[in-house]
């Protein structure tokens, strides 16, 4: 990265780049933690219109660094109910990770008025992930063993 990072909202000509991001993300960095079946299977739900479509019902946001987008993160509404929402899909370019850029995302996903509104967020973390929300003030509802579906399910109280 040789830019400071910018954070802005998504737009739908992002949606090849934020795609590539996630998928390099499980490949590379979540594969450590998980079965090469569950991360092509993963991968494979990534598709552009899943992220359109997330785009469409979620605050999606992007960390730019130059003119590559380097970074994504969602915020959106958690199970109908105005005092919650959920941090979703959070990847870095695995070249980046350390350099602040999963920090600024989650930095501006808390200053979204789905975060505002809210007095719990929650986080599906992979396990790969979980240290980094740890270390943003997320803590883990039910210990650091993954769920069913292979993902801690973290949150921050407000």
């Amino acid at each position: 990265m040789k830019e400071a990072v910018a954070v802005r909202r998504f737009v739908e000509a992002d949606a090849g780049a934020v795609r590539n991001i996630i998928l390099r993300g499980l490949r590379e960095i979540d594969a450590k933690d998980y079965p090469p079946e569950y991360i092509e299977k993963t991968c494979a739900a990534f598709t552009v219109d899943r992220i359109l479509s997330q785009a469409g019902s979620a605050h999606m946001y992007v960390a730019v660094s130059g003119a590559e987008v380097v970074g994504t993160g969602s915020i959106a509404p958690y199970r109908g109910r105005p005092s919650e929402s959920i941090l979703l899909t959070i990847f870095v370019l695995p070249e980046c990770i350390g350099q602040g850029v999963g920090t600024s995302i989650v930095g501006a996903l808390e200053k979204d008025e789905y975060f505002l509104r809210a007095s719990r967020v929650e986080i599906p973390s992979s396990v790969t992930a979980a240290g980094f929300y740890l270390k943003m003030g997320y803590a883990p509802k039910n210990g650091l063993t993954p769920d069913g579906e292979g993902l801690v399910r973290m949150e921050k109280f407000r």
